[in-house]
């Protein structure tokens, strides 16, 4: 089982707050809206209809554009919402001040290690340049990411050091010097790009400084560098997704309007002919198609979406390891791949998803014996001497409830890991204890809260992760339920 289907969660969903990979979708309250599922029926309620040739053909082929063309119905609405407290600008950093708390009840899964800062590019026209400063006493990254959802470029304490610099993002086929001490990175594939931004936090007391260094965090347009006030370049404007709740052909119509700041790749000119002549590409009209194509694609938007949600629920490309579930080892480059509904699943499940290298992500949502985390049971997880997740950074375990928020708690603590003093056992190993009330004065250290009653899972991340996790080698222990008070 995977964690959605213990949950058994409704299929309206629609994306993720945060990069966190697989099985991690949240409400659709809180997702894009251009990909929630629209109002027409289920290919199953129009079974007794009389049978239209076209619609039929609209609906097959529309599944096959759906996921192929995922990216460009999920990541408008994506843009949208990232956006927002930077009045929907581009090349302009949004920074989370502090660690996530349980009272942030808009899902996600947000970890708790690490404050975001968070940025959409825009580098058609022009180059940015993305400067940080010298950062030597902490893990920090800034993934980019383009608008398929690949990594293409990090810089960050594995990538580029600890030294400050100053970093080039552009587009592919931008042609031009760049000035001394600016260091190009390997090009975005697309026009839009996405900074997906991680500074490690040790401690409440040391929030201050780590603010300090999101400051020193710049995007500059090239034509601005060295040129204190000069204005910043026009970019273009950010829209706003049509709601499928109003139109059951939203998607399409913010697939096709996306496919004119966005171009697919020319090795896929076959596909996109072959869509076409369902009036799915830049500039085309969906309203112009005939009443039974309308309808076909309709119900290919929600159909393709369950699809999509119901892949990540059962397991598909996960791997199971004592119920803990490792992500797919080509996280977070689908398109090479070639797989659409991979690629489809990333950004459904996990907007952004880092590079392994990088850090992974396991979930879990069953104890050893296969039932589901309950908040009435207490629980362990015991790592044998020597056998603690190896990592270059940190490592850290921690809890949500089902709707993907952080757990309110007595001691107002969200995650246990190797930043928060546990301490081990007698034989060198470690015990987590997790369960509602108290394990004892002895093993708070150790203790990880649960909510009084109810389901909840848990993610184990691991940054800069050893060979190992990389490898998927590595066994996380059994969750066994603990009998004593």
């Amino acid at each position: 089982m995977t964690v959605k289907q213990l949950f058994k969660w409704p299929m309206r969903l629609a994306g993720l707050t945060l990069a966190c990979g697989f099985a991690t979708a949240v409400s659709a309250q809180t997702a894009p809206a251009t990909v929630q599922a629209a109002s027409a029926p289920p290919a199953s309620q129009t079974a007794s209809a009389p049978f239209d040739w076209r619609e039929t053909h609209a609906y097959a082929l529309g599944i096959q554009a759906f996921h192929y063309l995922y990216p460009w119905a999920y990541m408008p609405g994506a843009r949208w919402t990232r956006t927002e407290f930077v009045e929907h600008q581009a090349n302009r950093f949004t920074h989370v001040r502090e660690l996530e708390t349980a009272a942030k009840i808009n899902g996600g899964a947000p970890n708790n290690d690490t404050l975001y800062s968070r940025a959409w590019l825009y580098v058609k026209d022009e180059p940015v340049i993305v400067s940080v400063p010298a950062i030597a006493d902490r893990y920090y990254t800034l993934e980019m990411v383009d608008f398929m959802g690949d990594n293409f470029a990090y810089v960050g304490t594995r990538a580029t050091g600890t030294r400050a610099g100053h970093y080039a993002v552009f587009a592919k086929d931008w042609k031009g010097q760049l000035p001394a001490g600016v260091k190009a990175l390997p090009p975005s594939s697309t026009p839009w790009a996405i900074i997906q931004g991680r500074s490690f936090v040790k401690d409440a007391a040391d929030l201050p400084e780590v603010r300090a260094l999101q400051d020193q965090y710049r995007i500059t347009p090239l034509s601005q560098w060295g040129k204190p006030g000069a204005v910043a370049p026009a970019t273009p404007a950010i829209w706003e997704p049509l709601s499928p709740k109003a139109d059951p052909l939203a998607a399409w119509k913010t697939i096709n309007r996306a496919l004119t700041e966005v171009a697919p790749d020319p090795l896929d000119a076959d596909l996109m002919l072959s869509f076409k002549q369902l009036g799915i590409g830049p500039g085309l009209d969906i309203n112009a198609q005939p009443a039974a194509v309308k309808r076909g694609l309709a119900r290919a938007a929600v159909d393709g979406q369950r699809i999509v949600a119901q892949a990540i629920n059962t397991g598909h490309l996960q791997k199971n390891v004592n119920g803990w579930f490792y992500p797919p080892m080509s996280i977070g480059r689908p398109t090479a791949t070639r797989d659409w509904l991979f690629r489809a699943m990333q950004a459904l499940g996990g907007w952004v998803a880092n590079d392994p290298e990088e850090a992974v992500y396991l979930n879990v949502a069953q104890d050893g014996t296969g039932q589901p985390l309950m908040g009435n049971q207490r629980y362990v997880i015991r790592f044998k001497p020597g056998a603690l997740p190896q990592v270059r950074a940190f490592w850290s375990i921690t809890l949500y409830n089902p709707q993907f928020n952080l757990v309110a708690n007595p001691i107002n603590r969200y995650a246990v890991g190797d930043r928060t003093g546990m301490r081990p056992d007698a034989d060198g190993g470690l015990t987590v204890y997790v369960q509602k009330d108290s394990p004892g004065a002895d093993r708070e250290s150790n203790w990880l809260p649960t909510p009084a009653e109810g389901r909840f899972l848990m993610f184990l991340r691991a940054y800069l992760p050893g060979e190992d996790i990389l490898r998927q080698t590595w066994q996380p222990p059994l969750i066994t339920r603990r009998q004593e008070p």
